[in-house]
């Protein structure tokens, strides 16, 4: 794993000698709240993080593209003319060079170097960090004048076609759009979003990765979608005024069981929950009720683990350790699930000696030795200098 850089740039060097390349840093995001409702027309509170990945890029004058994956230690090299769909983590950029070529963008051959500290598969969305942070950094040196949001969009549409993830749009929004110590209110469906200040002097936010690893492009969060897909054009049935969920409440959902198919009741019920959760939160945060944004916090786990079904015993086990401790405000799960990390609002004073006795008893449980990570709220993707 890349840990600054320097070290990217480095490498860099010893690959392509002759060039001098453009830096940039793509950031990883948390979700504070709004999990697996992006795709659901929904809001949600992500931020953008100061973990994330770095890149070197530089024009190289062919009509071919290499790129080399610090942490994989691995090369992709290939004509512009022959982009297509192969297995692995090439995937992602391939598929942000893909959607540029179909869009008609002039870009040239080109030498990457990227690699990052965003840990893989724990729910801080590192696809996004690189198919962002690629589709940044050729818009800068290709000039192509892509705003952030195309470039965002871009990214989401690549994930859709190249690996097969249809992701929502909130993690390439948050990597594109994010600012220190804000989060944002994202309206997924308009892509209308409001900065909220988030500046935390007595706590901090902390992940504590479960080790668990999740692909997501197995094929349980393209069934969480096909589901609530389902349940929504029922509802409709009944409330034809309906165009989204936001306009369906948590109680009509209740009205309508009878209508709806177990599991479909159950998805349709979280969402329409975490919707009026997420735009509560907001509020919360404006007033600066940490406490009570910390219970919505611990409810969302709770609805993502019993209605929604993507959570694991290793994140129940660690939400409800964290919980024992009045010094923890909030614990939930992050990320699309089945693994990944828990997000912990948690006292600073308290924080070290709280974590680690949560750590200690998830490793006697699991025989698992957790990974810990204070983030801090960052801006976006954006050039170094």
């Amino acid at each position: 794993m890349a840990t600054s850089v320097q070290e990217i740039k480095a490498l860099f060097s010893q690959m392509f000698p002759s060039k001098e390349p453009q830096l940039f840093f793509s950031p990883g995001r948390i979700n504070l709240i709004g999990e697996h409702i992006d795709y659901n027309d929904g809001f949600v509170l992500p931020a953008a993080v100061d973990k994330g990945i770095w890149f070197a890029v530089a024009e190289n004058r062919t009509n071919t593209v290499n790129i080399y994956s610090a942490d994989m230690r691995e090369m992709l090299t290939i004509p512009l003319n022959q982009i297509e769909k192969i297995t692995g983590w090439q995937n992602y950029l391939l598929g942000v060079i893909d959607q540029l070529q179909q869009h008609k963008y002039p870009i040239a051959g080109f030498d990457c170097v990227f690699g990052g500290n965003i840990p893989v598969g724990a729910g801080l969305s590192s696809s996004a960090a690189v198919e962002c942070g690629l589709g940044f950094a050729l818009n800068s040196i290709f000039k192509l004048n892509m705003t952030r949001a195309e470039i965002a969009l871009t990214g989401q549409k690549a994930e859709h076609i190249f690996p097969g993830v249809q992701c929502g749009i909130m993690d390439q929004f948050a990597n594109m759009m994010g600012e220190e110590n804000h989060v944002l209110l994202l309206d997924t469906k308009t892509l209308a979003y409001e900065t909220i200040p988030f500046q935390l002097s007595n706590h901090l936010l902390i992940l504590i990765n479960s080790k668990l690893h999740h692909s997501l492009a197995g094929g349980e969060y393209n069934i969480r979608r096909k589901q609530c897909e389902e349940g929504f054009k029922i509802l409709q049935e009944h409330h034809p005024a309906a165009k989204t969920f936001r306009d369906i409440s948590p109680q009509q959902v209740i009205a309508c069981k009878q209508f709806l198919p177990g599991l479909i009741f159950n998805r349709c019920l979280f969402v329409t929950q975490e919707i009026t959760r997420t735009k509560k939160a907001a509020w919360l945060l404006k007033e600066q009720q940490l406490k009570a944004f910390g219970s919505l916090m611990s409810e969302a786990h709770d609805g993502l683990s019993t209605l929604y079904n993507v959570s694991c015993p290793e994140l129940d086990f660690l939400q409800k350790q964290a919980l024992q401790y009045p010094q923890v405000l909030g614990s939930r799960m992050m990320g699309g699930g089945f693994g990944g990390c828990t997000l912990n609002l948690v006292e600073k004073e308290k924080a070290e000696a709280i974590i680690s006795e949560i750590t200690s008893a998830y490793e006697k449980q699991f025989g698992i030795h957790a990974e810990v990570y204070t983030v801090n709220i960052s801006n976006g993707t954006h050039a170094l200098l």
